[in-house]
């Protein structure tokens, strides 16, 4: 069955579910890591990629904001030359009520009004104004990683701003 429009998701609508042992079969989270490049050293730029709307957040799409601003930090930079931080985790547990789908399905499957469904995946819950990806890089890098997280941010369901931390004064872009 295909996935289900990000759309769907990303209000949020009803009560945290997150207590896994009451529930069987939540598929793992498509995350791979959260820290990325050079962990040891203490970068004097830190750029964070903030929220601007409270959402929730799939964990694919996480994956896929990850990918897009690793990808280009680790070509152009290399790994010992930046720090990338996942900031939020998918808690949240999404739940569906599985429709079928095809040929006299409307007779099979009128279903319950509010049926409690089953785990499809997980998200992240998000407030406005939280950080949700942070960049830390040498100045000569600063264009380079805002460009980075600009690549990231298209891919998540929220709009999003940029501030500087670290290295100059406070700066919202």
């Amino acid at each position: 069955m295909a996935r289900k429009p990000a759309r769907m998701y990303r209000n949020i609508t009803q009560r945290s579910y997150t207590r896994r042992e009451y529930m069987g079969g939540v598929p793992g989270s498509k995350i791979v890591t959260y820290d990325m490049g050079n962990l040891k050293d203490d970068f004097p730029v830190k750029m964070s990629l903030v929220a601007k709307e409270a959402c929730q957040i799939r964990h694919s799409a996480l994956e896929s904001a990850r990918v897009a601003a690793n990808r280009l930090l680790l070509e152009a930079l290399g790994q010992p030359n930046y720090h990338l931080k996942i900031r939020v985790h998918p808690h949240e547990v999404l739940r569906e009520n599985k429709q079928a789908t095809g040929a006299g399905a409307d007779r099979v499957s009128q279903g319950m009004r509010l049926a409690f469904g089953k785990a499809i995946g997980t998200a992240a819950r998000v407030r406005a104004g939280q950080k949700l990806m942070t960049v830390f890089v040498n100045p000569a890098s600063f264009a380079l990683a805002k460009k980075s997280l600009k690549s990231a941010g298209h891919k998540l369901p929220t709009p999003i701003s940029l501030i500087v931390e670290k290295g100059q004064e406070l700066v919202l872009t």
